[in-house]
């Protein structure tokens, strides 16, 4: 490393990392560094591919060198991301994925199912690979809000392919019945369900499994945090206070079995519904406030049409809202792995 190298990297150790409260270059964030002329060129390696913190990262660094390392008057950054993996996931479940999320309500109707889909498109968007699992086995809503309708996974090697909508890969119950035959399964066939759509499914490799749990703190929800590694739990709910007690008793089952709380998202506030509730929740509970999804009629027909707000109106106020939410995700989950003991440190990844 030449002399002009050392000082680069020397002033962007004064770059800290917002969520980490660490220095990029102790996190090495900072790769492949080259000085032609007087720009500095180099990459920055983020926790996920939909982390909002460009902007910041890049005014922080030209903050740090340009005026400060002799005969650097320009920066030019590219960008790249390697979402952190989970170490409780070796040996424990034969999908190479980096991190598992649940999506869980304490009620039903509620949205659930919307911010699965929507969280799902938007971070396929940012350019991650995810998966995503429709864990309500009995009420199957996912394949007619990702526009599927009930079509049949093909199977090659004894393993199902998943569907594909909108950059992301999933499966469901609902690809393998038709919606006049009712599904009706005790719990330990809920749980073998589960576990089937992890083992006998080629997901290929994933940065995130999203998996949208049935309601309440029944025998799915259960079986799923005892039986399965997750990274953490979203807890959607309702504004309004029976909403919300209900997603109490969600945020606690999850807390009795030592599962992170990613955060709460607040859907369909409004006027209807009023506001407040759920980031009321989350400052009780001392856990994150994700967000609040506006009630819109945009998100209903895309449901009903299958066709996410997040990708078809990204700029309405609802997609801007879920786009948010989904940032919130992504850094809230990558945050959890860093500080944990079981993960594999971003200065060690690749």
């Amino acid at each position: 490393m030449s002399d002009i190298q050392k000082q680069i990297m020397t002033a962007l150790s004064t770059v800290i990392e917002p969520e980490l409260h660490k220095d990029i270059v102790s996190l090495n964030m900072v790769r492949d560094l080259e000085v032609v002329g007087d720009t500095a060129k180099f990459t920055i390696v983020l926790t996920t591919p939909a982390c909002p913190l460009k902007n910041v990262f890049q005014d922080r660094c030209a903050a740090a060198l340009i005026g400060h390392v002799p005969g650097i008057q320009k920066i030019d950054i590219a960008w790249d991301a390697q979402v952190p993996t989970d170490r409780r996931m070796i040996g424990r479940l034969d999908v190479p994925m980096n991190s598992l999320i649940a999506v869980a309500s304490g009620k039903g109707g509620v949205g659930k199912s919307t911010i699965s889909t929507n969280l799902a498109a938007a971070l396929a968007e940012a350019g991650a690979k995810v998966g995503l699992i429709d864990a309500d086995i009995l009420n199957p809503n996912i394949p007619m809000m990702t526009g599927l309708g009930y079509g049949r996974p093909r199977v090659v090697d004894n393993k199902m392919l998943p569907m594909e909508a909108y950059g992301f890969k999933l499966i469901s119950t609902g690809f393998l019945t038709t919606p006049d035959k009712p599904m009706i399964l005790r719990g330990p066939m809920l749980h073998s369900a589960i576990r089937q759509f992890f083992t006998d499914v080629e997901w290929g490799k994933l940065d995130y499994m999203i998996v949208d749990l049935p309601p309440g703190t029944g025998d799915a929800p259960l079986s799923l945090a005892q039986s399965f590694p997750l990274t953490g739990v979203i807890i959607v709910t309702q504004p309004q206070e029976v909403a919300v007690s209900d997603a109490l008793r969600s945020i606690a089952m999850f807390e009795t079995l030592n599962v992170p709380i990613i955060g709460v998202v607040e859907n369909m506030a409004g006027e209807f519904f009023g506001e407040g509730g759920g980031e009321r929740l989350a400052k009780e509970r001392n856990v994150p406030f994700l967000g609040r999804v506006p009630l819109a009629a945009a998100v209903r027909k895309g449901g009903d049409y299958g066709r996410p707000v997040v990708i078809t109106e990204p700029d309405s106020p609802a997609g801007k809202a879920l786009q948010s939410v989904a940032e919130a995700v992504a850094a809230r989950t990558s945050l959890l792995m860093l500080q944990s003991a079981d993960v594999i440190p971003l200065n060690v990844i690749g």
